[in-house]
């Protein structure tokens, strides 16, 4: 659980600094699924520490780009509080994701599951046939 929290931290402080650094600013919200998007990124390399890094990669993407989109619906439609907005961005779904941004997500998870894998923690733990927990 306490490494758990700690990933979660790295995250939200991680992806919140790097947004400021490329936007100039960021919002909490995006910090909350920051977190949450690496707990995630480190759960997906250890349960399927076996297959390819592309293909990891290409799930952690897509369970980012789904949890944008899931966000994206609440705080700028249903909110209305504007975080972001990738009208602009061809292929966008009602503003909120594009095939541009999902590819920028493909290339960090792809990064953040190289390294849990040089770091070792991407083994999965014996057949258990549950999820197993990060250390």
């Amino acid at each position: 659980m306490k490494r758990n929290a700690a990933i979660f931290c790295t995250g939200a402080a991680g992806y919140s600094a790097l947004e400021v650094l490329v936007r100039g600013h960021t919002h909490w919200t995006m910090t909350l699924l920051g977190g949450a998007c690496l707990v995630g990124l480190c759960l997906l390399g250890r349960a399927w520490a076996g297959r390819p890094l592309w293909a990891q990669a290409a799930a952690g993407a897509a369970g980012i780009t789904a949890a944008e989109l899931a966000v994206g619906l609440v705080v700028n439609l249903a909110l209305g509080w504007n975080v972001w907005s990738y009208e602009a961005e061809f292929g966008n779904l009602l503003g909120q994701i594009c095939p541009l941004y999902s590819f920028y997500w493909y290339c960090l998870s792809w990064a953040v599951l190289a390294v849990q894998r040089a770091a070792g923690h991407g083994k999965a733990r014996a057949a258990s046939g549950s999820l197993p927990a990060v250390k």
